[in-house]
């Protein structure tokens, strides 16, 4: 690999020069340069969408911006178009780029939800730690339980006390109550009142679904489920944060253990 330094093909020079100094490091179009160095002996389409990454965090792209051609960042990066494809579709799945009509990438509008879409692709490839995995969800869950308890409206606090009730139809249908308990969980997030929490949050939960839907199945845990939602919601409908929030824990501690139950009866099961 030769570097950065490569000149553009015949009728290119505009847009291929200006993204060859942002990843060179130059200040492009007024903007505030990005300094990076050689890609490394990595990965590189991991190289490449770290790049492209830090100049949408640094202001170099922005929401809107066309990236150039594909013809155009080989040139500037001095790669071949394989690694590049593969760069570009992993930062679309991601949430980052979105590709259009044409065969030109976008850098997305960057909401919250797009925010955190590295953050739950990270989630979903790791391995599993469940403690650490239901630590986490305590302390952003916990934190919109509080906030909703103490903010929502009487029309969603009335609708959070309405799906933990309704989970008692559904004590032997575990996919009716698996759709319930996202619902419940959504509008328990959303009266938080803060989009980045409910997105992480929201992240947090699909972590581990499949684990989830094997233990739901279990004898027993939909039916401490759905009372322990009653409790939360009935701590909700009482403005009582405190109560919301202890019963919102001993939830977790019960989704916690039975996962861990989960876990170790597939896990026999496959040895």
């Amino acid at each position: 690999m030769s570097g950065l330094e490569a000149k553009p093909a015949p009728g290119t020079e505009t847009e291929g020069d200006a993204f060859s100094d942002l990843i060179a490091g130059r200040p492009a179009s007024g903007r505030a340069g990005f300094g990076g160095p050689v890609l490394e002996r990595r990965s590189i389409s991991e190289q490449v969408a770290n790049r492209i990454m830090a100049m949408i965090k640094s202001g170099n792209l922005r929401p809107g911006d066309r990236l150039p051609t594909e013809a155009q960042m080989t040139i500037a990066f001095s790669i071949s178009r394989p690694p590049l494809r593969e760069a570009l579709k992993a930062l679309t799945l991601m949430g980052l780029l979105e590709s259009r009509q044409g065969g030109r990438y976008t850098v997305t509008d960057l909401s919250p939800s797009r925010l955190v879409a590295p953050f739950n692709l990270m989630l979903s490839v790791a391995d599993f730690d469940v403690h650490e995995h239901y630590a986490a969800r305590a302390l952003i869950d916990i934190e919109l339980v509080r906030r909703c308890t103490l903010g929502a409206s009487p029309e969603l606090r009335q609708r959070i006390l309405k799906l933990a009730v309704d989970g008692r139809a559904f004590h032997a249908d575990p996919v009716a109550f698996r759709l319930l308990d996202i619902e419940f969980h959504q509008a328990l997030n959303n009266g938080g009142g803060n989009s980045l929490l409910f997105a992480v949050s929201q992240g947090l939960y699909d972590v581990g679904l499949d684990v989830r839907r094997i233990a739901s199945a279990a004898p027993g845990v939909i039916e401490k489920s759905v009372a322990q939602h009653i409790e939360v919601a009935e701590a909700v409908m009482a403005y009582d944060a405190d109560a919301a929030a202890d019963a919102y824990r001993r939830h977790l501690e019960h989704v916690r253990d039975t996962t861990i139950q989960s876990m170790a009866q597939t896990a026999a099961k496959g040895s």
